[in-house]
């Protein structure tokens, strides 16, 4: 189970970085990436499976010696939680008060690309936030296999 559980936190961490380093490459540079956002759900997915395997592993009664790990484990689902919810509100703090359709189509790309780069700003700190929480959890496992 061991190998398994270090296999798995290892591609999470890989997905996670890799994802973060495209996204920050397409948000530095002002460009759209398709790529980035398969990574990053593959990446969200890896880490739900990863805390799933946790979970498995909990109630089979193995432990880890520090309690911390388990904090480790918890944070990036809430990381990946909040993330999305600051995603969704960046369309609303690009916009304000204005209505979209009102606007001129070459301004609506404009304040869409914006939105676009602030989305992928906040996804690509949750994805090296994962990776770094996840780094963490498999640092601290002593005792559980």
């Amino acid at each position: 189970m061991s190998d398994l559980y270090l296999a798995l936190g290892l591609t999470v961490i890989a997905l996670n970085l890799i994802a973060g380093t495209v996204g920050a490459l397409a948000w530095a540079n002002h460009r759209v990436s398709i790529a980035f956002w398969y990574l990053l759900r593959a990446g969200q997915v890896a880490t739900l499976v990863f805390v799933l395997l946790e979970f498995v592993i909990y109630v089979g009664g193995d432990r880890a010696d520090d309690s911390l790990h388990y904090l480790y484990i918890l944070l990036p689902v809430v990381a990946s939680l909040m993330g999305e919810a600051m995603r969704g509100a960046s369309a609303s703090q690009e916009l304000g008060e204005t209505d979209f359709s009102s606007l001129a189509p070459d301004r609506q790309r404009e304040i869409g690309l914006a939105i676009y780069r602030r989305e992928t700003g906040v996804m690509t700190t949750t994805a090296l936030v994962i990776a770094f929480l996840v780094w963490r959890a498999i640092e601290t496992t002593t005792g559980m296999f």
